[in-house]
């Protein structure tokens, strides 16, 4: 039995759907969509759409979403970052994914243990484990209340300024669990730096 061949003419006619369909969902979810939800959002959370920025003098000094490496005596340091080449690299997030008994997990937390002991030789209290552990993004910009008061002795030697006026900057910039119930009490290390940068030094007293 012959078969006429197709001609190209004939092919149009059933491709024509799948082309219309293919021009239509590109303009819908390329175009109309994406710009529907950023509008939505520069509206209603413009601040969390454009990344959380925070600004010193007129200037982006960093994100409220994205961990810094704070390595001065007078700063609070925040959660280790195994990101690499550089810590908290937002481009490469990852943990190490070193398993509990990992001998070079063990070798990286002892590292820390000593350089915090090293920076505060006088603080004999236990290290919170969010000093010494990397978390799973790298990029974690919280430390816990714990952590923070931890620090509150080396940073206020370091500052000239009294322990308890530092205790009180860490009450000041702490986070509340979200609705009540999700997620610990925590408190974000760059913007308690800006506001440590933005106090003056003073007589220490009391710590």
């Amino acid at each position: 039995m012959n078969k006429t061949p197709s001609s190209p003419s004939g092919t149009f006619p059933v491709l024509r759907p799948a082309l219309v369909l293919f021009v239509l969902l590109s303009v819908v979810t390329g175009l109309l969509y994406p710009w529907l939800v950023t509008g939505a959002a520069q509206v209603a959370f413009p601040r969390q759409a454009n990344g959380s920025l925070i600004e010193r003098n007129g200037q982006v000094v960093g994100s409220a979403l994205i961990g810094q490496a704070f390595t001065q005596p007078g700063h609070f340091w925040g959660r280790p970052s195994a990101t690499s080449p550089t810590p908290y690299n937002a481009a490469a997030s990852g943990g190490s994914n070193l398993g509990p008994t990992s001998p070079a997990l063990a070798e990286a937390v002892q590292a820390r243990i000593a350089a915090l002991r090293t920076a505060d030789p006088g603080n004999t209290a236990p290290v919170p484990v969010d000093l010494i552990t990397a978390s799973a993004s790298g990029l974690d910009p919280h430390i816990s209340l714990a952590a923070a008061q931890y620090q509150v002795p080396r940073v206020a030697r370091a500052r000239g300024l009294p322990a308890d006026a530092v205790s009180a900057l860490v009450a000041q910039h702490s986070e509340g669990v979200w609705l009540g119930f999700l997620g610990e009490p925590r408190v974000n290390v760059l913007a308690l730096n800006l506001a440590l940068d933005a106090t003056p030094p003073t007589p220490a007293q009391g710590g």
